[in-house]
């Protein structure tokens, strides 16, 4: 595969109260909608890391869904988000444990 064949990965971590209010299944639903790849899962400082490969423009509209709130339940503070670059290419989007 080519880098112009590679899809847009970033790795993200979303703070605020987002473990314990269905954000990863959310998130999971969201882009799994948008047809990307990649995961979700909590982590031990209270924030979720996804990442999400696609199309760049998917990639956008899931970061912007996140920037925005993610579910109801959830109360996002702030979103951190950089490039990805893995040799593993994801088949659809999981929730990690």
């Amino acid at each position: 595969m080519t880098n112009e064949e590679a899809p847009y990965c970033v790795i993200c971590w979303v703070h605020g109260r987002v473990q314990g209010v269905g954000f990863r299944y959310s998130t999971q639903h969201e882009a799994r909608r948008l047809g990307l790849t990649g995961y979700a899962r909590n982590m031990d400082d209270g924030s979720v890391e996804v990442v999400a490969c696609g199309e760049r423009r998917q990639v956008e509209q899931l970061l912007a869904w996140l920037n925005a709130g993610g579910p109801r339940s959830a109360r996002v503070e702030r979103v951190l988000t950089e490039p990805h670059h893995s040799d593993r290419a994801w088949t659809h989007f999981d929730i990690r444990y």
